[in-house]
């Protein structure tokens, strides 16, 4: 299980304060307004931000002066972060291997990724001749051989037209959600939460509030998330 035990984050002159647990088995989703910290909140889960005060913990052992690297996290940006110069299969398999020094067991681990996530035959394509969607796939793809228990994805789909970030978000459902894994979503539009989160948190008011489940959390929406919604 991943925590945040009295967490503040800080920058300039916002504070974020996060005192949660996210539960494994399913996605959390992160709602909320533009700004109100998700994103602040994923960079300091997956080591990029320091915070200021508090402690972020998984499973008992204390992650919150781990570098990015130490931590049993992968973040999915919402660039997809693909180096443009390397095909998929070597942007996929710098998860298995930073140099890219793949041995067969390893190349035949990246070809089974590339097909879970329908790219199957596009290894040797580079991302620029890859539609958008297909991107995501590709990212999705490095995300699975990584195979870290905890998965934050920073709005990885905004770009993408409603159907295909339909799909996108049942493919994540489908290959990333396990008894013993985590996956945090941020998403902007409360049809992604109800459609795939177990789990929602409302983020406003400088407070990440604790994750409730999705279907009680919208169906009787507190008086934050009512105004964030917009419901009468």
């Amino acid at each position: 299980m991943l925590t945040c035990e009295n967490l503040t984050l800080t920058q300039g002159d916002f504070q974020l304060h996060a005192d949660l647990s996210f539960q494994p088995g399913g996605i959390t989703a992160l709602v909320g307004p533009s700004g109100a910290g998700k994103s602040t909140l994923l960079s300091a889960l997956a080591g990029f931000l320091t915070a200021s005060s508090g402690k972020v913990s998984y499973d008992g052992r204390d992650l919150t002066g781990a570098m990015p690297g130490a931590r049993p996290i992968s973040i999915l940006f919402q660039d997809n972060n693909l180096f443009p110069h390397l095909t998929i299969s070597q942007n996929a398999g710098l998860a298995l291997q930073p140099k890219l020094r793949l041995n067969d067991r390893q190349k035949a681990l990246v070809a089974t990724a590339l097909d879970q996530v329908g790219l199957h035959g596009m290894g040797d394509r580079k991302p620029a001749a890859l539609s958008g969607g297909q991107q995501s796939r590709a990212a999705l793809a490095r995300v699975l051989l990584a195979d870290r228990p905890v998965i934050l994805l920073d709005e990885p789909f905004a770009a993408l037209g409603p159907a295909l970030r339909i799909e996108m978000l049942d493919l994540v459902q489908q290959t990333l959600t396990g008894p013993d894994r985590t996956v945090i979503m941020i998403t902007h539009d409360p049809a992604d939460a109800q459609r795939v989160a177990t789990e929602t948190a409302l983020v406003a008011d400088g407070l990440v509030h604790p994750a409730a489940p999705t279907d009680q959390l919208f169906g009787a929406p507190p008086p934050a998330l009512a105004a964030y919604l917009g419901s009468p």
